[in-house]
C-alpha cells in the first residue's frame, strides 16, 4: 500500500497547476509584450521609442513576467508539497 501512496505522490510533484494568481502574472507580461511590440511600430526606426523604450519593454516581458508566471507557486502550495513527502 505505501508503494501505491509513493506513486501517486511523484506523479503529483511533477504536476504543475496554474491558478488564477499565475493567470494574473501571465496577463500583465502580455501586457507588457503588447506595449513592447505597439512602442516598437511607432515613429521612425531611429525614433526613442522604437530604440529604448521597446527593447526594455519587450525583454522585461519575455524575460522576467513571463517566466514568473510560469514558475510561481504560493506559500499554501509549497505547504501542501511539503507535507506530502
Amino acid at each position: 500500500m505505501a508503494k501505491v501512496k509513493q506513486k501517486a505522490n511523484a506523479k503529483n510533484t511533477g504536476k504543475i497547476t496554474f491558478t488564477k494568481t499565475n493567470y494574473t502574472i501571465f496577463a500583465i507580461g502580455l501586457i507588457f509584450l503588447i506595449a513592447g511590440y505597439i512602442a516598437l511600430a511607432q515613429g521612425p526606426a531611429t525614433s526613442y521609442l522604437s530604440v529604448s523604450v521597446a527593447p526594455i519593454l519587450l525583454v522585461f516581458g519575455y524575460c522576467v513576467i513571463i517566466p514568473l508566471a510560469i514558475l510561481y507557486r504560493n506559500a499554501e502550495e509549497n505547504k501542501n508539497l511539503k507535507q506530502g513527502d
